[in-house]
């Protein structure tokens, strides 16, 4: 047995009138707010048709900015509009880049039957 421990069963607890209280501290701890801004930035670089992309970048920056000053419900705001921005420019950008790849598939197949049909009608000159 330690020397205070000693003392402290020797002496028993504390004898005293007064009432015990204790204090608890709630403190909220650091809320993470998401910036987006890897997503945006690939939407800014592969996706970026309208500028949907590099809007969504812009916004997501501000949003990291105000996260430093520690405006949490400013950097919440811009940080939903940058994630609206960036589904936005996903969505559009795959349905417009599938759109290109099927008429560019299909006009290419066009090609050789348009060049038969000439050489047909024309008859190879």
């Amino acid at each position: 047995m330690l020397k205070e421990e000693h003392e402290v069963a020797v002496l028993g607890p504390p004898k005293s009138s007064a009432p015990v209280t204790t204090t608890v501290i709630n403190s909220r701890g650091e809320t993470a707010v998401p910036d987006h801004i890897v997503w945006s930035l690939f939407n800014t670089i592969f996706l970026n048709w309208c500028c949907l992309g590099f809007m969504a970048f812009a916004y997501s920056v501000k949003s990291r900015d105000r996260k430093m000053v520690g405006d949490m419900i400013g950097a919440q705001t811009y940080a939903s509009t940058a994630k609206c921005l960036n589904i936005w420019a996903l969505v559009l950008g795959l349905l417009l880049t599938i759109t290109f790849i099927t008429l560019f598939v299909t006009g290419s197949l066009m090609i050789p039957q348009m060049i038969f049909e000439m050489v047909r009608q024309y008859g190879g000159y």
